[in-house]
């Protein structure tokens, strides 16, 4: 199944590196969060999709009725955009508890959520972006993580972007630290020539691997 989107399509095999790609990169993300928490902490991106911001608003809208929390953090080079580690708030709750550990008082941890949520989006955008870029032979500027709460549409519509023009890079995650499963979604909002930049770059990637591999 090839994906089609306003002009940049993937094909399966872009596809299937990309997936590895960030495979490897929230794969180092797990182990610095590992450290973090002192626990087993593990980290898988089941699959990716190309979708228009409204599109990935409405999905995340279907499957989540919470309200959403996001770590935002913006990136810039070879190909620029946002990112977004997002959680149902719930989720997000038991997250910072599985962090922080079972005895901090809850009142205290409404204190520590925002830090907590901060520094674990940090880890886990930090740790696919940079991997990416390594990968890729590129280097990305990253800024520093943000937290923003909303419904989908707050979260995928920037003010500054226009929606027609970008699309969203869309991932799953499947996340479980301390034995509790948490899910989670991580968007990389790009617009055409910043996606039509990536493509290039897998596609170097990919010729890379094969030459090694010949």
């Amino acid at each position: 199944m090839s994906m089609m989107s306003g002009g940049v399509l993937l094909s399966d095999l872009e596809h299937d590196a990309l997936t590895e790609i960030v495979n490897i990169g929230v794969s180092r993300a797990a182990s610095s969060l590992r450290k973090m928490v002192g626990e087993e902490v593990l980290l898988s991106v089941p699959s990716i999709e190309i979708m228009a911001p409204q599109n990935a608003a409405r999905l995340i809208g279907e499957r989540e009725t919470d309200s959403l929390v996001a770590i935002q953090q913006q990136f810039e080079g070879a190909f620029s955009g946002r990112a977004l580690l997002i959680f149902p708030e719930a989720t997000s709750f038991d997250l910072v508890k599985a962090i922080i550990g079972n005895d901090v008082p809850p009142e205290q941890i409404v204190e520590m959520e925002q830090e907590a949520l901060a520094e674990t989006g940090n880890i886990i955008l930090n740790g696919c972006l940079a991997t990416m870029a390594n990968m890729l032979k590129r280097s990305l500027n990253i800024s520093l993580p943000e937290v923003i709460r909303g419904d989908g549409m707050r979260l995928f519509t920037d003010a500054h972007e226009s929606s027609d023009e970008g699309l969203v890079l869309f991932l799953y995650i499947n996340f479980s630290v301390r034995n509790r499963d948490i899910r989670g979604y991580i968007a990389m909002l790009m617009d055409l020539p910043s996606l039509s930049a990536l493509k290039e770059l897998i596609a170097c990637f990919i010729d890379r691997v094969m030459g090694d591999e010949a």
